[in-house]
């Protein structure tokens, strides 16, 4: 009985440290991972419409969150199937090789009232730092529930990640800058609680 009362304060005590962890759920007719590429004559914008989002930890301490983005590079999204298919070979993503893009954090935290995501990307099997200033709102979505979103836009180089490097028609007429779009929006749930602890048997 002794050990018992002992496990049950110890519970009591680890409890409240727990609650604080939270899971971002993703509104998926509004979240998109996007990008805008430019030639010499138009810009080419598209996006990434299949991806898995984790992202656990407490809004209001950014120290507890940790991020984890994988897209899927085949399911890459121009409006122009020809185009698609190009960008899915070895001129461009390689996705039979390089299936996934990845985003792993490793430190957030605020500047005023944006909030920065500093971690690693991993594109076409090159890894680099990569630094995400998001613009925060939160508010209430049109069912009146409590919703989160984070907007970012930055520049990256293609070239960076050999992305075109060796495509002709990229040498002769596709800029290096491409600009990610990026639109979070979803909801902060608690984490299930653990199974409560079955008293041992006399």
């Amino acid at each position: 009985m002794r050990n018992q009362a002992l496990f049950l304060s110890a519970l009591a005590l680890i409890s409240p440290l727990a609650a604080g962890t939270k899971t971002f759920t993703p509104d998926t007719n509004h979240s998109f991972f996007g990008f805008k590429a430019a030639t010499v004559l138009f810009d080419v914008p598209g996006r990434f419409e299949r991806y898995k989002l984790n992202i656990q930890g407490d809004p209001a301490d950014l120290t507890t969150v940790k991020i984890k983005v994988e897209l899927d590079t085949k399911s890459v999204n121009t409006a122009n199937k020809m185009r698609d298919d190009h960008l899915r070979t070895e001129d461009f993503f390689d996705a039979a090789k390089y299936p996934k893009i990845t985003f792993i954090s490793e430190k957030a935290w605020r500047e005023g009232d944006q909030v920065q995501v500093q971690g690693i990307l991993n594109m076409h099997g090159v890894k680099k730092p990569l630094q995400i200033t998001f613009t925060e709102a939160t508010g209430l979505n049109g069912a009146g529930n409590p919703t989160w979103s984070y907007k970012a836009t930055l520049p990256i180089s293609r070239k960076d990640f050999g992305i075109g490097a060796d495509s002709i028609a990229a040498k002769i007429s596709l800029k290096d800058e491409v600009s990610l779009n990026l639109l979070l929006v979803g909801f902060f749930n608690d984490a299930p609680s653990a199974p409560a602890a079955k008293p041992d048997k006399k």
